[in-house]
């Protein structure tokens, strides 16, 4: 299985739930905006599961690997999956 890591820039508090693809600073990004607020982890879950159903994996599949509390994230996903 590979194991895909995925740069996110993250809008919380956002009015809808939504994933679009955009290249910063030469690369290329999902900016995911969540409805859930920023606290108690509520809108890092929410990322993990938008980022479940864009890629169709499962979200026990996606880690949180840096970016806990910035709005830049980094995941790894377990499945072959592109940006």
């Amino acid at each position: 299985m590979t194991t895909t890591i995925v740069s996110v820039r993250v809008t919380p508090k956002a009015t809808q739930a939504q994933i679009k693809v955009e290249d910063i600073e030469g690369q290329r990004v999902l900016r995911v905006y969540v409805t859930a607020a920023p606290e108690d982890g509520k809108a890092n879950r929410a990322v993990m599961r938008a980022l479940a159903d864009y890629f169709d994996v499962p979200r026990t599949r996606i880690k949180l690997l840096s970016g806990a509390k910035q709005r830049d994230k980094r995941f790894s996903i377990d499945a072959d999956v592109s940006v």
